[in-house]
């Protein structure tokens, strides 16, 4: 199977965490030690990645802590919450399986490849330099790089405009659903990576296209057919 060229540049944009790398649920231990100190305690980390994964620190801060929590004081908790994150799971970060694979081949047939995150500059380069991946990507935007986080499209139409590729010519790769949603309102299509969410938690989502596992097999090929956002012949 080969890709027709139709002229137009095609994109994939992943999200980080529990994308690239299976970690949400680190994240969200971290959280929910954070918030005990803080005196919420009970908090289960399957809400926080349902109802908040894929969102910046100062959002997650205002729809579990307080509403009215500055930007200043969201910063500082959410760094605290990451250096909690980084001690803790330094040995477990690793690629996803068939990651490597995926992102060769797709490069081999011209796709462009960026990163659009709601982590902060210490994360990424933490994830991204434990991975050895930083090199992979041509555009990168996180959390700092933008006043609206997800479920707002301006991370991902950010990382587009970088890499000079109109939206509808993108593909995100999303575990949370304000992500999904983050990707609709860009509109770009999106792969659901089944870390955090199960398959059927996406179905609301009319541009997501397939639901993975893993990275494992799959062909960028069929994903630009599934999308619409290229012919494909074999």
């Amino acid at each position: 199977m080969m890709i027709q060229n139709d002229n137009s540049p095609k994109a994939f944009i992943f999200d980080m965490d529990g994308v690239l790398v299976d970690n949400m649920r680190m994240h969200a231990q971290s959280w929910v030690d954070l918030f005990a100190d803080y005196g919420l305690s009970g908090l289960d980390p399957e809400r926080y990645l349902v109802e908040t994964a894929g969102m910046k620190g100062l959002d997650v801060l205002r729809y579990f802590l307080d509403p009215a929590i500055s930007p200043e004081e969201a910063d500082k908790l959410t760094e605290l919450k990451d250096i909690l994150y980084r001690v803790m799971n330094r040995s477990a970060i690793v690629q996803m399986p068939g990651l490597e694979a995926f992102l060769n081949r797709a490069s081999g047939v011209g796709i462009r490849l960026g990163i659009g995150t709601g982590a902060g500059p210490k994360n990424i380069d933490y994830v991204l330099g434990l991975t050895g991946m930083k090199s992979r990507f041509q555009a990168i935007i996180g959390a700092h790089q933008v006043k609206h986080g997800k479920p707002h499209p301006e991370t991902f139409l950010r990382v587009a405009e970088l890499l000079s590729v109109e939206p509808s010519s993108c593909i995100v790769f999303e575990d949370a659903l304000p992500g999904a949603e983050a990707a609709a309102a860009a509109g770009m299509s999106c792969v659901a990576v089944t870390t955090t969410n199960r398959p059927e938690a996406f179905s609301a989502f009319d541009n997501v296209i397939t639901a993975i596992d893993h990275f494992e097999g799959l062909m960028p090929e069929l994903l630009l057919e599934l999308s619409g956002t290229a012919k494909t012949m074999s």
